[in-house]
């Protein structure tokens, strides 16, 4: 392996890059005309144009990504996260075109994107899943109202080939389930080309515990410790930290060994992370899904492990990463997280795009992490995600970390666009998460009280 392509953009494409860099790896940029001039094509040593703005014309075609690995001499590919990096027909597509794969096998992706089969795979390893239904194709109505009746109300009709929250509605009364599937089915049908639905339970104050994995290929794994992602807007992360707050060890112990268990009953390799839902009360924890990428929150694990997980996943896929023994990782201290997106907070979160005409992140402060695709005098358009950095700070303790994230937020400069830098604030410095009174309805129960802050 001498030259990797990223196949994608923003901060995770200039996060890859320096992981690459450090292992002595020349760096392939892929751009749309919208990314032309972008900070993650700035920081390549080749660029690719892919085609126009919409993603579906330029990152998500796989034959111009291919294209573009031949053209710039590219040997492997890393698929970041998004896009294409749980699409098990393009990781295919790398390996037949003689390059290397940068991630799990197709087999692996394939089996684990489909979140009815995943849920069958964990069963079968001895891992605790959410009461849930058989699966509903489009237009498939059939024994629907028994199927919910069964998994019992609150539930969340889910898309079987979704991810990161999309194609997740919750329905509290049969009054509605008919209408919501449907929906469901077709939105699902468009997005991801798999109109499946299935029921699940709905647990009314949960956490969302995550736990990061690490396989070898040969039915060996190991775990990186748990984050919590439980702060929560429209299903999808805004804080992140490792460890989890309050979490019994005897907990995060038992969710260890059942996350290695899947990896190793599926002889996974690479970087995954098997996500969990977590009773607030009881910590009762069900599987809920297994991501066959890097994350977006990696960086926290991370800082409290201090291993480079991209470098891993690059040395695993070149053969020169040996077995690591799982008694030779450890965590220190505690990792904060937070999203900063070009969205507005008292608009239910709606996307703003526009000019960063003031982009200064913070500099100089002991253990803090930056990571974007963004410069002052970007542009933040509206064909991709709206996320312009991830303040990550590492402390002593939790309170220590806290207290470092809610610094760095008060110094980053940022203008142009409406952001939630304020909205994180508060959420850092409201009484419940400072205590680690966590769970995933906190933002939606505290929405009031953290805009008025």
């Amino acid at each position: 392996m001498k030259s990797v392509l990223v196949a994608n953009r923003g901060e995770i494409a200039c996060r890859v890059f320096r992981s690459a860099r450090a292992l002595g790896l020349s760096t392939v940029a892929i751009y749309s005309d919208a990314d032309a001039g972008a900070a993650h094509v700035e920081a390549a040593d080749r660029a690719v144009g892919v085609g126009p703005a919409p993603a579906r014309e330029s990152y998500l075609r796989v034959e111009k990504v291919l294209e573009a690995a031949r053209e710039a001499g590219a040997d492997a590919i890393h698929p970041g996260y998004g896009f294409l990096s749980e699409n098990a027909e393009f990781a295919q597509s790398v390996l037949d075109a003689g390059l290397t794969w940068i991630g799990p096998s197709p087999h692996t992706i394939r089996q684990m994107g489909d979140k009815q089969r995943a849920r069958q795979i964990a069963a079968e390893a001895g891992v605790p899943v959410v009461p849930g239904s058989a699966r509903f194709e489009p237009g498939e109505i059939e024994g629907l109202a028994q199927a919910a009746e069964a998994v019992g109300y609150p539930l969340l009709v889910k898309a079987a080939g979704g991810g990161g929250g999309i194609g997740m509605r919750r329905v509290d009364g049969p009054e509605k389930l008919i209408d919501v599937v449907v929906a469901t089915q077709s939105m699902a049908q468009k997005s991801f080309n798999n109109g499946a639905v299935f029921l699940e339970r709905f647990v009314p104050k949960a956490r969302h515990v995550e736990m990061q994995v690490f396989g070898f290929g040969d039915g060996r794994a190991i775990h990186l410790f748990e984050r919590d992602c439980s702060l929560q807007r429209r299903f999808q992360k805004v804080i992140e930290e490792a460890r989890a707050p309050g979490l019994p060890a005897e907990v995060a112990d038992a969710m260890a060994a059942a996350a290695v268990r899947l990896c190793e009953a599926t002889a996974y390799s690479g970087a995954g992370t098997v996500e969990f839902i977590v009773d607030a009360e009881s910590f009762e924890f069900f599987f809920l899904e297994m991501n066959t990428r890097i994350q977006v929150e990696h960086p926290v694990t991370e800082m409290i492990t201090g291993r480079d997980l991209v470098a891993m996943q690059i040395e695993l896929a070149r053969g020169t990463l040996g077995f690591v023994p799982q008694n030779e990782v450890a965590a220190h201290g505690h990792a904060i997280e937070c999203r900063l997106y070009a969205e507005d907070p008292a608009k239910m979160f709606m996307p703003s795009p526009g000019p960063l005409t003031t982009f200064r992140p913070p500099s100089g402060m002991a253990h803090l992490r930056v990571d974007s695709g963004y410069r002052e005098g970007d542009a933040v358009t509206p064909f991709y995600d709206p996320m312009v950095a991830k303040i990550v700070v590492w402390g002593e303790s939790r309170e220590v970390a806290r207290l470092r994230a809610m610094d760095a937020l008060r110094a980053f400069s940022i203008d142009g666009i409406r952001n939630n830098r304020h909205f994180l604030l508060a959420c850092l410095a409201d009484d419940d998460f400072a205590a680690g009174d966590v769970h995933t309805g906190f933002i939606d129960a505290n929405r009031g009280r953290l805009l008025a802050a």
